[in-house]
């Protein structure tokens, strides 16, 4: 008796094949459209941030977080005499001011400043903090603007944390006002030659604190 092959066989295997054809043709169109979808969905985000107004420091961008610069070069012996606070952000080191705060620097011949700050207390007298400051080398801008201030005993000088940082962050160049700040964003101060700046000169040197990621917004206007 010859061997006859069922009929039904080439069919299922022809309704497999046609199915698995159809599987493949639905599983690439879904690849497809997913990379379409999301090459869409970038163009939308690029397109949006085409548009968008750009978010300066002030807003929280993480440009306000980026490493401050510092004026190069200063010169210490123009920079020297006497400054007169316009503002600041607070700090411990100041609750007892209530009146005018000045700052004068005086350069002495080991390449030290001498810094003599003096502030009117609550009950009209005088609260007055000498110390010294010295150049911190910055490397490929000579003459810049950093500098560590101490008012510790001469002889804690050795210990890192007597030290803090004072970066001239702005300088005008008739060295007539300064911008004066830490890197860490904690401390400010806002310096200028006459006892009292312009409202709106200040207001211009706090515009610009606000760019570089400090809260000028909690910052004491001195004497105002």
């Amino acid at each position: 008796m010859p061997y006859r092959t069922p009929r039904a066989a080439p069919s299922a295997s022809l309704d497999d094949r046609a199915l698995s054809a159809s599987i493949g043709t639905l599983a690439a169109a879904f690849c497809l459209g997913g990379a379409l979808t999301l090459l869409a969905l970038a163009g939308a985000r690029t397109a949006r941030a085409a548009t968008a107004p750009v978010v300066g420091p002030a807003d929280g961008a993480p440009l306000m977080r980026a490493p401050l610069q510092v004026v190069a070069p200063v010169d210490l012996k123009r920079y020297a005499g006497l400054w007169h606070e316009q503002a600041r952000l607070p700090n411990r080191f100041q609750k007892q001011c209530t009146g005018p705060v000045t700052a004068e620097y005086t350069p002495l011949a080991d390449g030290t400043v001498e810094v003599r700050n003096r502030c009117i207390v609550a009950d009209g007298s005088f609260d007055e903090s000498v110390g010294s400051a010295r150049v911190v080398p910055v490397a490929g801008q000579p003459g810049a603007g950093r500098l560590e201030v101490r008012f510790a005993p001469e002889w804690l000088g050795w210990l890192p944390v007597v030290w803090g940082d004072y970066w001239i962050l702005k300088l005008d160049r008739d060295y007539q006002v300064a911008l004066v700040g830490t890197p860490n964003r904690k401390y400010l101060w806002v310096l200028s030659r006459v006892p009292r700046l312009e409202d709106d000169l200040l207001e211009a040197e706090l515009a610009y604190a606000r760019t570089l990621g400090f809260d000028v917004d909690k910052v004491e206007r001195t004497g105002r």
